[in-house]
């Protein structure tokens, strides 16, 4: 299967200003793309690539006062199979596990693991089967226990608050999942990347999805709060602790966002004969 993604981001800047951006494919998923991105800054801008802490592709850009647009565009190959389900994957003792894994069990800016949400991760998930099974009572749990409202999004809603106020959008089911799972001693990272409608009812508008993976078994794993269920076509952009590690943005001084547009869908293969 052949996928589709890119997006058209515009912001207006008042003034001259340093952004990093982080809007790439990530580097494990490179290998599978079919037709390179075409990363541009309109009106042109030079850009330089690195990795960050967490091996994520960033670029940084300096753009002149007014409105610029970020763009790209790229098909990647997708095995067309859903999330895998490893319903016998073990969880491993904190001794056992690998360093890098380690900080993913820590608490972070949106994942607080206070006193509230142990009392409530012990209540509910310490008597469930370690493992796979207890990753998805989290997840079940979180997918009933705050109600999906795009206008009530908010961009410093911490897992605790969103337990509290059991409203908000993909982020807020995935930093509350994955503090659960680090109460319960099961290294989570936040996930960021493209997610289409493919297998599912269409939900426009399309836009990045948050999602998480946890580390079971000796490997990593999706799990997917929000949707609570296994999905096509992931394709993945940025992981870290929780979303402050994976802005896709940061912007160095005042700006207006003024454009927003992502696309994913399938993309038939004679797409890749076109010379582009």
């Amino acid at each position: 299967m052949l996928i589709r993604v890119g997006y058209e981001i515009s912001f207006d800047f008042p003034e001259p200003t340093a952004v990093v951006v982080m809007l790439f494919i990530h580097p494990t998923r490179l290998p599978s793309v079919r037709k390179p991105e075409r990363f541009q800054v309109q009106p042109f801008s030079p850009s330089v690539e690195y990795i960050d802490l967490y091996g994520n592709r960033c670029a940084r850009v300096f753009v002149p006062r007014g409105r610029t647009a970020f763009l790209n565009d790229a098909i990647v190959e997708d095995s067309g199979l859903p999330d895998p389900q490893v319903l016998g994957a073990r969880q491993h003792e904190v001794q056992e596990l690998p360093d890098h894994a380690l900080v993913y069990l820590l608490a972070s800016r949106y994942c607080d693991t206070d006193s509230e949400l142990r009392e409530v991760a012990n209540a509910k998930f310490y008597q469930t089967p370690p493992g796979w099974a207890r990753v998805q009572a989290i997840c079940d749990f979180v997918n009933h226990h705050i109600r999906f409202d795009y206008m009530q999004a908010r961009a410093n809603r911490t897992a605790s608050e969103s337990y509290r106020e059991a409203v908000g959008v993909c982020r807020d089911y995935t930093h509350l999942a994955i503090a659960f799972c680090r109460i319960m001693n099961i290294p989570a990272r936040y996930c960021t990347g493209y997610l289409g409608d493919i297998g599912v009812p269409l939900v426009p508008p399309m836009d990045f999805s948050a999602w998480f993976e946890v580390f079971l078994g000796g490997q990593w794993y999706a799990f997917d709060a929000r949707n609570n269920k296994p999905r096509i076509g992931r394709i993945l952009i940025g992981r870290g602790r929780d979303a402050a590690d994976v802005p896709l943005t940061t912007s160095f001084g005042l700006n207006q966002l003024a454009v927003f547009n992502v696309w994913t869908h399938e993309e038939p293969v004679e797409s890749l004969a076109v010379t582009y």
